[in-house]
């Protein structure tokens, strides 16, 4: 039975017992992957290493998608028992490596609810409930980065397309400004500690990149790009790090800025994964000058505690982003472009309300809790490097900015780190991976859940190290 007095369609209580014409009933495979959802929120797992090879994987799962199908229990039980754990616990407080992401359950919870209120989030006049939503979460976020009401954005799948689509709209506004391609192209300005994405950008819109030297610590600085740019007149956009994936360092942006309005570049800062810190008062003095910035990206499934996959866009002057990536298409004319239109921002039409679960979990929490929780990590990160800088046998290389802490074990070359991470990740220890600094290899953790104990790391590393 129905409650028609909504919307029409909704059920009463938990009664899933709706017979769908075609599909029939599917209350029972409903209620069973409800039931596997809301019992794996109630658990963790360890960080343990459990990838199989494909072969391996294919055997054990066998044939799923078949003409006849397998049913809901067979398929539930193929993908319990095989499948998911064939995954990496993402969420751990000992999932050290990479970028781990370390949603809260709210969140993850509310992600389940997105899905199924299956919102088209492109336009407006189709979602504008969830929109609106998303909407206040990037209007706090552009707060965080002192930026004028002309501000706006929409949630992108991952930094990847963040920054694509950020350099879209910076090379749309340089041929406006300067009215034709120059002879040869444009070209691309960052580092080399700029993210993979990057270059792989220059290559989508087949342009040059020219490269500015470090500082000794890593940063971009602006005396360097100034060097830079005098040469290179092509230049459209300078990308800069608000914490480099691999050692965690913000350039420096206030210089960075003035340099950029000399020669009229677009500005673009990937905080990917360091743009969280922006919540934290004992770190912010390090972004000054990300106010001046053109477009800004981070990744709130890294350092603000949502789940996969989410990245938010923004653009200091939103007419820069409707410029360049607004579609226009016989079926698209009745859109109602005075509305905020997430496809209008970025390289997308068709989108979920990725920025949900994290409006949720902001929601339920607060930002003050999201400060609290990033400036743990950041105690956590310190108190890691304090410690590894008093275990005789480790090094500590430099003091961490953000929270990525970097050392190494002298003695070791590649083949002893590259077994020590994976001993430690296969038996379910501690996930950690060597990375390349400075010419040689190294170790390199990183702190985004708050969970995570500094007095269990520094005694994993003493006593497994030695």
């Amino acid at each position: 039975m129905t409650d028609q007095g909504n919307h029409g369609s909704h059920v009463h209580g938990t009664d899933l017992g709706v017979t769908d014409e075609f599909w029939g009933d599917e209350s029972a495979s409903v209620r069973t992957a409800l039931a596997w959802a809301v019992a794996r929120m109630a658990r963790s797992s360890d960080p343990r290493s459990t990838a199989r090879p494909e072969s391996e994987l294919a055997t054990a799962a066998g044939a799923t998608v078949l003409p006849e199908g397998i049913g809901a229990p067979a398929a539930m039980r193929v993908f319990s028992e095989v499948l998911e754990p064939a995954t990496r616990a993402q969420g751990h407080e000992l999932n050290l490596a990479y970028i781990p992401g370390a949603p809260n359950r709210s969140s993850v919870a509310f992600d389940a609810v997105t899905g199924s209120a299956n919102i088209f989030g492109g336009i407006w006049e189709a979602g504008a409930g969830g929109i609106h939503a998303e909407n206040e979460v990037l209007a706090w976020l552009a707060g965080l980065l002192q930026w004028p009401e002309s501000a706006a954005g929409c949630f992108v799948s991952g930094g990847t397309i963040g920054n694509l689509s950020a350099l879209v709209a910076a090379r749309k506004r340089a041929l406006r400004r300067r009215g034709a391609r120059p002879e040869g192209g444009w070209t691309l300005v960052c580092t080399d500690g700029a993210h993979s994405s990057i270059p792989q950008a220059a290559e989508v819109l087949d342009v040059a990149i020219a490269r500015v030297p470090v500082d000794e610590r890593g940063h971009m600085t602006g005396v360097a790009l100034r060097e830079v740019l005098e040469r290179t007149p092509s230049a459209f956009a300078v990308v800069t790090s608000a914490g480099t994936t691999n050692t965690g360092v913000i350039d420096d942006l206030a210089d960075i800025a003035d340099v950029c309005a000399d020669h009229d570049v677009w500005m673009h800062v990937d905080g990917a994964y360091g743009g969280a810190a922006l919540l934290a008062p004992s770190v912010r003095d390090r972004f000054a000058g990300i106010e001046r910035a053109d477009s800004f990206i981070v990744d709130p499934h890294k350092w603000l505690f949502a789940p996969y996959d989410c990245c938010a866009l923004l653009y200091r002057d939103a007419a820069d982003g409707r410029d360049a990536h607004a579609q226009h298409a016989s079926y698209l004319d009745h859109v109602d472009r005075e509305q905020p239109n997430p496809s209008d921002l970025a390289l997308h039409l068709s989108r979920r309300v990725r920025g949900l679960p994290l409006w949720f979990g902001l929601a339920t929490h607060g930002t003050d809790r999201y400060r609290e929780a990033i400036e743990k990590t950041l105690s956590t990160a310190r108190e890691v490097a304090a410690g590894i800088d008093a275990i005789a046998h480790l090094d500590l290389l430099v003091a961490p900015e953000l929270s990525v802490v970097m050392f190494d074990r002298p003695g070791w070359d590649a083949a002893d780190y590259a077994s020590w991470c994976d001993r430690l990740a296969h038996d379910g220890t501690m996930l950690c991976v060597p990375t390349w600094w400075e010419g040689r290899t190294v170790l390199r953790v990183v702190f985004v859940n708050p969970d995570t104990s500094a007095e269990v790391v520094l005694r994993i590393l003493d006593e497994t190290t030695r």
